[in-house]
């Protein structure tokens, strides 16, 4: 039975020879779970398997070298550059054939992108001509700790390619689109897009020659057609083949354009390639347009450029980019777009076909775009997600049902809920301790500040609900309790405690801690808020919590607009993910604000890319980021500290908010240990992890229970 309401997306495809049981495919991504060798192992074969057993139509798997080492741009990558390679390449692909799904190798090389490459192996960066100097500042956004690991690196050199190294190119993707067809591959992927080396020939900013391989665009396409023309003469006329093309360099001027691709595109299709998938470039050298290209922060941001590639040629498109499976279906039924190529979505969830065509959209298990996947790739590790800990450990045993234990869970923030929907499906009784009168602990406020949080937080809540886990709420969690349930273990996920440090004038009326500002927005009172407000807020935070108002995060975030009991300058104190996305959210609401850390650079806690993006638009926005302060002091009307280039400042401050001081709690965990239980630990408890370390918490301590 398949669910009609995606009835283009789930409906069968065709690329050129190749049948396809959907329009879904794993867009190629680059998630380093290859041997060092470049070799194909259980790891990477595991990965692409659970994506097949999940209902994917098409797995494109990423950045299959064809020179490697040469031109790798990242650790653990892929090879495709030798016949001892196929042996292993067999078995994924058969492995993926298993559940009926289709495979297709990306053949690449990474050309100025490959920095990888000769930062180990001292590599030259192949090139068609010596590039533009960057301008950017990519780096600024790095912490000292990222800085570290780049430290003692020096310039690669720029190998300018002659004819012999363009005919040696051509030869290497020839050869290893053969070694894809012998491998069981069901097609090949040429990828010419993200500043790699056939993109660099086609873009007119990187490419600067004046022989037949530069100059018109019709010269710049020339590598990319012989590249083509090889590899159709190597695997013959009926073997798909297509070309993963830029439809636009974001952020360089006099770079890549529609206009471009468009008539790429035409030259492509006459050349006899089966289908283009289409993509977007950046100028790297721009923090913020990491998130603003091939990996969008944006909903559907690549989709109208690829429509209008698409109405240039008759070829099926496969589109990318943040896409909603609802706006996927639509797209497609308008004739914009054939296939959609999801990247983070089947991190996330490698079985969301699966769910979609039961008719079950809700039980997909929501990206929330924090880019913890792109940004380990950033710092040479495999790939990671944050809501799906299993990400790249597919290979694992996976736990087996223990038995019908009986467990109570402590805590019913991220950590909590996930571990206790994991013990329930493996057959435990599970008993779900929460002491306040609802379940999301932090991840409610952070869902407040950042909304794709709520997806999380919905999603877990549902999968409680659904679990036949006894859920106490407003329930203080005790040794007594436990022995009166008859629990058998016990994993603490209570969080962090969130202390005031010692900061001169913390104790005035105006300033709030973390918590304070938490109790506020979501209708929960405690002490310190009573002393700290007046009688309209405590009111307002009365009635909210009374009438179930603050329950909804959709309503607060809209009424926080209107009226919010905060003066018109907010200092923060505190600079980590907490502080840095407060301040977003205040400026959202017409607050001047100012954020202000000892830390030399701001943002821990956020992955690099979605660092890099959120500072650089408060940057843009007028919040005033200030690293590096010291000799903090709070006043009634403001704050002073030394900035960091050592002149005192003084700012206005209504209000301030310290959003730091945060630690591990495992008080509660101790206790119960002193009292004979046998307990686990998840999430802030040990520290502070966010929400990648409450589900990966969660997922290791019902392993280990």
């Amino acid at each position: 039975m398949t669910s009609n309401r995606f009835p283009h997306l789930l409906s069968p495809g065709r690329i050129g020879t190749m049948e396809l049981r959907n329009r879904i495919a794993v867009t190629a991504m680059g998630v380093s779970l290859s041997e060092d060798d470049g070799t194909v192992g259980e790891r990477l074969i595991a990965y692409h398997e659970e994506q097949a057993k999940g209902g994917v139509g098409l797995i494109i798997s990423g950045v299959a070298s064809v020179a490697w080492p040469v031109g790798c741009v990242a650790w653990q990558q892929t090879a495709i550059s030798d016949d001892r390679f196929i042996p292993n390449l067999t078995k994924l692909t058969e492995r993926v054939h298993a559940h009926g799904a289709k495979i297709a190798a990306q053949l690449h090389h990474g050309g100025l992108v490959a920095g990888y490459a000769a930062a180990r192996w001292g590599h030259p960066l192949w090139a068609p001509a010596i590039p533009p100097a960057s301008k950017g500042n990519f780096t600024d956004y790095f912490l000292m700790e990222e800085l570290a690991g780049l430290a003692g690196m020096t310039p690669p050199e720029i190998k300018v390619m002659e004819q012999a190294d363009i005919d040696l190119v051509v030869q290497q993707f020839a050869a290893g689109a053969r070694r894809a067809k012998q491998a069981g591959f069901d097609g090949v992927e040429i990828h010419s897009g993200h500043g790699y080396l056939l993109s660099s020939f086609i873009s007119p900013l990187t490419n600067t020659r004046t022989d037949a391989y530069g100059g018109s665009l019709e010269n710049r396409m020339r590598l990319v057609l012989e590249v083509v023309g090889a590899v159709r003469a190597e695997v013959g006329p009926d073997y798909p083949v297509w070309v993963k093309l830029d439809s636009r360099e974001v952020g360089k001027p006099g770079g890549i354009t529609v206009e471009d691709a468009q008539q790429s595109a035409k030259m492509l299709e006459a050349a006899g390639v089966d289908a283009l998938t289409m993509t977007t470039y950046h100028d790297t050298g721009d923090g913020k347009l990491h998130s603003e290209s091939h990996t969008p922060h944006v909903d559907a941001w690549n989709l109208p450029a690829t429509a209008k590639v698409k109405a240039a040629v008759s070829i099926p498109v496969l589109g990318s980019g943040r896409v909603e499976p609802d706006v996927g279906d639509r797209a497609i039924g308008k004739g914009e777009v054939d296939f959609i190529a999801m990247g983070r979505k089947l991190l996330a969830d490698p079985h969301l076909p699966n769910k979609l065509a039961a008719g079950n959209p809700e039980k997909v298990r929501p990206c929330i775009y924090c880019y913890t996947c792109i940004s380990a790739i950033y710092m040479s590790d495999h790939a990671r997600c944050a809501v799906n800990p299993e990400l790249g450990y597919e290979y694992q045993q996976k736990p087996k049902p223990a038995g019908n234990q009986h467990i109570a869970v402590i805590g019913g923030g991220p950590g909590g809920m996930e571990s206790a929907r994991r013990l329930a499906a493996l057959g435990n009784k599970v008993t779900l301790i929460e002491k306040s009168d609802r379940l999301g602990g932090t991840l409610r406020f952070a869902s407040l500040a950042y909304e794709p949080n709520e997806r999380l937080l919905n999603w877990l809540r549902a999968e409680v609900a659904e679990a036949s886990i006894d859920v106490r709420l407003s329930t203080e969690a005790t040794p007594e309790l436990l022995r009166q349930l008859g629990v058998d273990k016990v994993i603490v996920a209570t969080g962090a405690i969130r202390g005031m440090p010692p900061i001169p004038g913390n104790d005035l009326p105006h300033v709030f801690s973390g918590d304070d500002m938490r109790n506020m927005m979501l209708g929960e009172s405690s002490s310190e808020l009573k002393r700290k407000t007046g009688l309209l807020t405590r009111m307002a935070t009365k009635i909210g919590a009374a009438t179930g108002v603050t329950a909804n995060l959709d309503v607060v975030r809209k009424a926080t607009h209107a009226w919010m009991p905060l003066g018109q300058n907010i200092v923060i104190i505190g600079g980590e993910l907490v502080g840095i996305e407060l301040a977003e959210f205040l400026h959202e609401r017409g607050r001047t604000v100012t954020v202000v850390d000892e830390a030399p650079r701001l943002g821990k806690g956020l992955l690099l890319v979605r660092r890099m993006r959120i500072l650089a638009e408060l940057a843009e926005h007028g919040v005033s980021l200030q690293a590096g302060a010291a000799d903090i002091t709070i006043d009634k009307d403001a704050v002073r500290f030394v900035d960091a280039a050592g002149q005192a400042q003084t700012v206005p401050a209504d209000n301030v908010i310290v959003a730091r001081g945060a630690e591990g709690n495992l008080a509660l965990a101790e206790l119960l240990r002193a009292e004979g239980f046998t307990v686990e630990t998840v999430g802030d408890a040990n520290g502070v992890g966010y929400i990648e370390g409450a589900m990966r918490g969660a997922a290791e301590a019902v392993a280990a229970i």
